[in-house]
């Protein structure tokens, strides 16, 4: 499974992978949009938006990709460890129900 992470803080890239590796998920995450952020996103199962640290633009580019590919996003206003361990135990949960 592939998950992308839209937002959250620059420290925290390699702990926000780390956590996604923990639920079996293979994850990038883009804390900045760069030119190309488009071609890059890849066809992930599921998007996480961290809503807070995020810029509107970033936003709307990430929800009209995943828009046209069928990707499933999930908003959190939070961009903490916690936040997102709790994004992918539901996450995770709703699928196995």
């Amino acid at each position: 499974m592939s998950v992308v992470i839209i937002g959250g803080n620059e420290c925290m890239v390699c702990q926000y992978e780390k956590i996604c590796k923990k639920h079996g998920c293979k994850a990038k995450v883009f804390v900045k949009e760069k030119s190309g952020f488009r071609d890059r996103l890849g066809s992930p199962d599921l998007m996480i938006l961290f809503t807070n640290t995020v810029s509107h633009k970033m936003v709307l580019s990430a929800v009209s990709e995943a828009k046209k590919n069928d990707i499933e996003v999930i908003r959190t206003h939070s961009s903490s460890a916690s936040s997102l361990n709790n994004v992918l135990d539901e996450y995770f949960a709703a699928i196995e129900a």
